[in-house]
């Protein structure tokens, strides 16, 4: 089969468009893949940076604040109930003593009583603090912010990867060749 000139001409300047094309998705494809890794790298210094010392401030937040409710509010309340129970138990011993003994209901001395409670709740509240003391657990292994920042760089990895692939997918003739420097034949 021969070829008139022109006809020649017009396949060697579509061969050399097409070796142009080649290049160039050569060079699209090697941009894109230092794209995702360079995606990749900023994905790891945001997690490392932001997201995982935010999620531990805010566990540790959330611990100090259990810790100052258990030892300022639920503490100081027991005590002081437990205090006022055993008082009121004591007062009314010494009720029943003194009825026992004919002495009537009349009370010998209010303050000493006022005295008892206060040294009683004390008393309770300091045996309930060394029973409730709060201890932090050992850290063991990888945290939630971990487990989160791990999943989020996982689902950024794939999603770089998935919208490379739906790139390069659409036309078969974009894929690279094995051999990067020879171009395809027309």
């Amino acid at each position: 089969m021969s070829l008139n000139r022109k006809r020649k001409k017009e396949l060697r300047k579509l061969q050399a468009q097409a070796n142009n094309l080649w290049e160039s998705q050569q060079v699209l494809v090697s941009e894109a893949a230092g794209i995702a890794r360079e995606a990749g790298r900023q994905l790891g210094n945001f997690n490392r940076e932001q997201l995982i010392p935010g999620v531990q401030a805010g566990v540790d937040k959330s611990k100090q604040f259990s810790k100052q409710v258990l030892s300022d509010k639920v503490v100081p309340t027991a005590g002081a109930v437990v205090g006022s129970a055993l008082s009121v138990w004591d007062a009314a011993n010494d009720t029943r003593s003194r009825l026992a003994a004919g002495k009537g209901f009349q009370l010998p001395d209010a303050a000493a009583y006022a005295k008892k409670a206060d040294k009683y709740g004390a008393k309770a509240t300091k045996k309930i603090a060394s029973k409730l003391t709060v201890l932090d657990p050992p850290k063991q292994g990888i945290g939630a912010g971990g487990v989160i920042a791990i999943v989020l760089g996982v689902a950024a990895a794939v999603g770089v990867l998935y919208a490379a692939w739906q790139t390069l997918r659409a036309d078969d003739e974009l894929w690279v060749a094995d051999d990067p420097l020879r171009a395809p034949d027309a």
